[in-house]
C-alpha cells in the first residue's frame, strides 16, 4: 500500500470567463522511502496539486479527486481539526521562496518552537533543545544565535534551513519540498540538496520534489511524473526517462538542457505543438 495515494486530483478556480482548471484528474502515489520528482514548467500544476493534497488552497479553489488517501486513511474529507493533526506532523512541505514564507515578525526560534508546540507535548525546555538539535541537523552555524534571529538577518540560505528545520521538526514520514533551492546560488543549491537526500537517508521518509530543474531530478529522484498545462504527460524510473523518454513533451524538456545543445542555440519547447494530445 502507498504511504500517500492520490487519485484522478483536479482542481480549478473562479475567473472572469467561468472556472478554470488548472489541474486535470492527476494521480500520484509515493511509497515509504522512495523520492518522487514532479517535474514541468511553470504553471503545470505542480505546486497546486501538493497544496491541494496539503489542503492549503485558498477557499475559492475547488477540488475533487476519488481518493487522497495517506497511511491508507483518505484524509480528504477530514475536518479541519482532524487534518491538522496530520498535516506539518505526519506530511509536512518546504514551501517556495523562504523569505517570502517565513513569519518576519517573529524569530526563527519562535517559528519552529510554534510546530513542536503545536504537535508534540514536550515542555519549553525540551522544545528548545529540539530546536538546536534541529539547526544542528541542517547545518547552521551559530545554532543559539540563529533561534534569536528574524528572517530579515539571514541570508537566503539560512532562511532554507530554517524552514527545511521547521518541516523535519515532527520527524514527518512524507516531506514535500516545492522548489527547495530556488534563488539559491549554485553552491548553496548543492548543500540544501545534499542536506536533503541526507535527511531523506537518515529517517526513511517518503520525498516528493517538485522541481523544473532536470539536473535535481537526475541527482535525486528515483520515479518522475512529467506535467504540461495541468497534466501528466509520462510517469517513469528516473534512468528509464532520461534514457528512453516516451511522450513528446519530455523528449522536448531534455532537449533543451543546455548539456544537450547540438548546435549554436539552445533547443527552445516547440509551444505551437499540441502535447497534450499524444499518450505517452
Amino acid at each position: 500500500m502507498p504511504l500517500l495515494d492520490v487519485q484522478n486530483l483536479s482542481v480549478s478556480f473562479p475567473t472572469a470567463n467561468g472556472q478554470s482548471t488548472v489541474l486535470h484528474k492527476a494521480s500520484y502515489t509515493v511509497d515509504a522511502g522512495e523520492v518522487l520528482a514532479i517535474v514541468g514548467e511553470s504553471g503545470s500544476g505542480k505546486s497546486v496539486a501538493m497544496l491541494a493534497v496539503m489542503g492549503l488552497l485558498p477557499p475559492t479553489a475547488t477540488v475533487t479527486a476519488d481518493r487522497i488517501a495517506f497511511e491508507g486513511r483518505d484524509i480528504s474529507h477530514l475536518s479541519a481539526k482532524d487534518r491538522r493533526r496530520i498535516i506539518g506532523k505526519d506530511i509536512s512541505m518546504i514551501f517556495q521562496e523562504p523569505i517570502a514564507s517565513l513569519n518576519p515578525c517573529f524569530t526563527a526560534g519562535f517559528q519552529i518552537d510554534e510546530v513542536l508546540k503545536q504537535h508534540t507535548d514536550l515542555d519549553k525546555k525540551a522544545r528548545h533543545a529540539r530546536a538546536l538539535e534541529l539547526l544542528n541537523d541542517v547545518g547552521m552555524p551559530n545554532p543559539e544565535d540563529r533561534l534569536k534571529a528574524y528572517p530579515h538577518q539571514m541570508s537566503g540560505g539560512q532562511c532554507q534551513r530554517i524552514m527545511i528545520a521547521i518541516a523535519m521538526a515532527c520527524s514527518p514520514k512524507l516531506l514535500i519540498a516545492d522548489e527547495p533551492t530556488t534563488a539559491l546560488d549554485v553552491t548553496i543549491q548543492k548543500q540544501i540538496l545534499d542536506l536533503l537526500a541526507r535527511l531523506q537517508a537518515e529517517t526513511g521518509m517518503a520525498l516528493i520534489m517538485i522541481t523544473h530543474d532536470m539536473g535535481v531530478v537526475a541527482e535525486t529522484a528515483d520515479r518522475v511524473i512529467v506535467q504540461y498545462q495541468g497534466r501528466k504527460m509520462e510517469e517513469a524510473d528516473v534512468l528509464t526517462l532520461f534514457e528512453n523518454p516516451a511522450h513528446a513533451y519530455t523528449r522536448a524538456l531534455l532537449s533543451a538542457l543546455p548539456e544537450n545543445a547540438t548546435g549554436d542555440r539552445l533547443p527552445t519547447i516547440d509551444y505551437a505543438a499540441d502535447y497534450t494530445g499524444e499518450q505517452a
